[in-house]
């Protein structure tokens, strides 16, 4: 829990002035989580969205175009893949 939504000492009290006084009837509660749901839901909507745009491309490239991408895909995923195994000393 971070600091700007833990309730402080003066929230808990009536008055907020001392901690002997009596309780506050209102009791904390955490701020409501709908927001974020909506908004990673539309970026997953959009990513689906993107992607299938990127495959209805792609399948409409021609096939040296196709082996032309594997290829450069395949170098990077292996430049990649050296690169984590020298960091990890494998």
């Amino acid at each position: 829990m971070s600091d700007t939504f833990r309730p402080t000492p003066a929230d808990n009290y009536a008055g907020g002035t001392s901690y002997g006084s009596t309780p506050n009837q209102t009791s904390y509660e955490p701020p409501d989580a709908t927001p974020d749901v909506g908004r990673t839901l539309m970026i997953g909507l959009l990513g689906g969205i993107v992607s299938a745009a990127g495959y209805l491309v792609y399948q409409r490239l021609p096939n040296e175009q196709k082996e032309k991408l594997h290829g450069q895909v395949r170098g990077a995923l292996q430049q990649r893949i050296s690169e984590l195994r020298n960091n990890f000393n494998f």
